[in-house]
């Protein structure tokens, strides 16, 4: 009996240990052996994207005067990224390259649409939340959207369609546009939530509506005061972009919208922590207008702007805390990023300018939001994933585009667009190389970034946007800057280096075409 308890035994531990499935390793493009997780369990993912954060505005990219120690946990048991990218230096065409795959300088229309414009993502288009889908991953998308809904004259009392749910997302909760603009209303699956049938939403980009008030006709009833644009209907005291009437029960508390976004980002997780799962977290700090809920005015010493960040962190770490309480923050792949640089003073009297003290939310770059500077479209870039990246930083070229090639890599998908780069051992931390060009883009004009170097073409208009007090990167010669070496880019080198030069335009044109020069000039609304 002995003996045959003793094979019986044998046996077991035999099974057991053979059934486990153990790493695999695999070469990268570099020919360097990688291990990959073993496939019991597909990762879930989310991507934190940011409005308007700069590259220096965090405390793990050098700042000192905002306190941000929950996204510099992502960046410190992660990977930190110096040489991460938007697409572009404003949010819709940088929504669309992250979520497409695909230069947004392709699609004509992927440029700042108002709160009514028709959705510029093809519903025949692979996109990320689409790819995932596929392999059986739940989709959803809560925040900010700005891509454009309906299909060019939407009627907000109805079903609002085409719109994110026809691009791969499951479940979609959104503020159509941005938080300046009208509709200032929640939609939840192509419904405006809250909306009271009896009071009816209309909204137009052109005409007020007979007897509504305006900031221009109606200035006592303000409680922040514009300094351009914004000017047209009035919600909770604050003058936005476009005019609208009725929908009164639906619509926001500004001052609440950070807790309301996060509240639904964590019902989702919780709701679907025991399926893969992908979370596209759009958050609206520090966009205008900056409207801290009372628990964090006053809180970052620098006005509403550093105080809506300090929220922005604040709201990270409690989401964070969810997929930790929730047992699946190990099996979870963040990306933390923004859709632009910053911006100050960006239609809004709200002492972001007066209060900035020491604090350089460029983090020395040179430029902002609406730039093709540096600061326009390098932006934080983190990526977390507790147990399987080690923590780093690094010097490789990224962008948002190779975003949806890398997850079609993890995921063992075969799909992926035609720009977007597999960088996954990149972002995991395995691997320094990066991408060895970039187009960026800013208010449809383009540049090349490429190694070190950054060479913006000439380009007409105003070199300096006084409105928003930004250097537009505008210049009647080519500009040519080494940023390993000049990281703020004082020095043009385009006289000195003529070879270098010619290279880029040479690589720049094979890739942009030659008709770069058609473009369009900055509108500030």
């Amino acid at each position: 009996m002995k003996l045959q308890f003793y094979i019986l035994l044998l046996c077991l531990l035999f099974i057991s240990t053979n059934c486990k499935q153990k790493p695999e390793t695999s070469a990268n493009e570099q020919g360097v052996m990688v291990e990959t997780p073993p496939d019991t369990k597909k990762p879930n993912i989310v991507i934190i994207y940011l409005d308007d954060l700069g590259y220096g505005d965090l405390g793990c990219y050098g700042a000192t005067a905002l306190k941000t120690p929950h996204m510099d946990a992502l960046a410190n048991g992660g990977v930190k990224f110096t040489n991460g990218y938007a697409t572009s230096a404003t949010c819709t065409p940088s929504r669309y390259g992250l979520l497409t795959g695909v230069y947004p300088w392709k699609n004509k229309q992927a440029k700042i649409l108002p709160g009514t414009a028709p959705l510029i993502i093809d519903t025949t288009q692979l996109t990320l939340p689409k790819l995932l889908k596929k392999q059986g991953y739940q989709t959803g998308i809560v925040g900010k959207w700005h891509l454009g809904l309906g299909i060019g004259d939407v009627d907000w009392n109805k079903t609002v369609s085409p719109g994110p749910n026809q691009v791969g997302f499951d479940y979609s909760y959104i503020m159509a546009a941005t938080q300046d603009r009208v509709p200032t209303v929640y939609i939840e699956n192509g419904q405006v939530d809250g909306l009271d049938p009896n009071d009816p939403i209309q909204v137009d980009y052109e005409t007020n509506f007979e007897g509504e008030p305006t900031a221009i006709t109606h200035p006592e009833l303000l409680t922040m005061k514009w300094h351009h644009g914004h000017n047209n209907s009035i919600v909770n005291g604050i003058p936005r972009i476009g005019f609208m009437k009725g929908g009164e029960a639906a619509k926001w508390r500004d001052s609440d919208m950070a807790d309301h976004f996060l509240k639904g980002a964590q019902d989702y997780v919780k709701k679907h922590k025991d399926e893969p799962f992908f979370l596209y977290y759009a958050m609206q700090q520090p966009h205008v207008p900056r409207t801290p809920h009372p628990r964090f005015v006053g809180s970052s010493g620098l006005g509403p702007r550093g105080d809506v960040i300090v929220e922005a962190d604040w709201v990270v770490g409690e989401f964070v805390k969810t997929l930790e309480q929730e047992g699946i923050l190990e099996n979870t792949l963040i990306i933390l990023s923004s859709d632009n640089g910053p911006v100050l003073n960006d239609g809004y009297y709200d002492d972001a300018v007066e209060k900035l003290g020491e604090h350089d939310p460029n983090g020395g770059l040179r430029g902002g939001k609406y730039s093709l500077f540096e600061a326009g479209t390098r932006v934080p870039f983190i990526t977390y994933y507790k147990g399987t990246i080690k923590p780093k930083v690094s010097d490789a070229l990224v962008c948002q585009l190779d975003v949806l090639a890398s997850i079609a890599h993890l995921i063992g998908a075969e799909e992926i667009a035609s720009d977007s780069q597999n960088l996954l051992n990149t972002f995991f931390g395995q691997s320094d190389e990066g991408r060895e060009d970039l187009i960026i883009e800013a208010t449809t004009r383009t540049a090349l970034r490429s190694g070190d170097w950054l060479m913006i073409p000439p380009y007409e208009g105003k070199a300096f946007e006084e409105q928003v007090g930004i250097e537009t990167g505008n210049s009647d010669a080519y500009q040519l800057y080494n940023l390993k070496n000049d990281m703020g880019q004082k020095y043009n080198l385009a006289a000195s280096n003529t070879k270098i030069l010619e290279d880029l335009i040479t690589k720049f044109e094979r890739v942009r075409g030659k008709d770069y020069n058609t473009i369009e000039q900055l509108e500030l609304k």
